[in-house]
């Protein structure tokens, strides 16, 4: 249940812009801007979507995408949702996601798709467990190295994340061009891949720690999602569940 104060709408304005890339600036901790506001400007006049979280008028999260085509299926691709720390964890993210999923089944589209690193469990778990996404892909330092305080210079791999809206453009009826991967059938394993109590500390406390993390993930994770292998769930001592098919020769 949301909050019956909380508020989500989309936004145009430039004074609307300003106060998302100022808000985001806050949550990630960083000196340059995450986003302009001539890009969100832009996003929203092309038909991107462009939303706010609010209270009693306060500005206190915010989402931003553009429509795309990930394996030929048309799709909102959420690039950034950004939430204060103050309300983090009270059910604005869930409500935005939401907002987001009904913005894009009221104009036919059947998918939304976002990033994010697979080193963050409470992401993991969000993503996976509460609003039952799929894992599509596993990009391997996809924005390169990020120098805002919550990346802390790392290398950015990513899980692609797909959340069908419940609508369908009708525009293809083959499932290769669905941007999510079928379980695969036949013989196979299920291998867990765990991760950090929580990285954004230990990138603080333990780079080295850190950075042999995200090579462990990526070896143990990332080569086997490109390889062909099906996330099915994220467990909540922090690890990942993955089907691996066993090829018969």
């Amino acid at each position: 249940m949301h909050d019956p104060g909380l508020e989500i709408r989309t936004l145009e304005t430039p004074d609307d812009m300003a106060s998302i890339a100022t808000m985001f600036q806050q949550v990630w901790g960083s000196v340059e801007p995450i986003v302009g506001v001539e890009l969100l400007r832009a996003l929203a006049y092309s038909g991107g979507y462009v939303a706010g979280a609010f209270v009693a008028d306060h500005l206190i999260g915010a989402s931003f995408g553009f429509l795309g085509r990930p394996h030929g299926e048309e799709a909102l691709h959420s690039h950034v949702t950004g939430i204060l720390p103050g309300v983090q964890h009270s059910g604005v993210g869930r409500a935005v996601k939401d907002h987001q999923r009904e913005w894009a089944a009221e104009r036919n589209i059947p998918w939304i798709t976002w990033t994010f690193d697979p080193l963050v469990r409470r992401n993991a778990w969000f993503n996976l467990e509460v609003l039952k996404a799929q894992v599509a892909d596993y990009l391997v330092n996809f924005y390169g190295q990020m120098n805002d305080s919550i990346n802390t210079d790392e290398e950015s791999d990513r899980l692609v994340i797909a959340w069908s809206t419940g609508s369908s453009t009708g525009s293809s009826t083959d499932t290769a061009s669905e941007p999510v991967r079928a379980v695969p059938s036949g013989p196979g394993r299920v291998i867990h891949v765990p991760t950090p109590d929580d990285i954004v500390v230990l990138r603080r406390t333990d780079p080295t720690a850190a950075a042999e993390w995200r090579l462990r993930v990526r070896a143990e994770l990332g080569d086997r999602v490109i390889a062909g292998a099906v996330v099915t769930g994220f467990t909540r001592d922090g690890s990942y569940v993955t089907h691996v098919h066993d090829r018969v020769d």
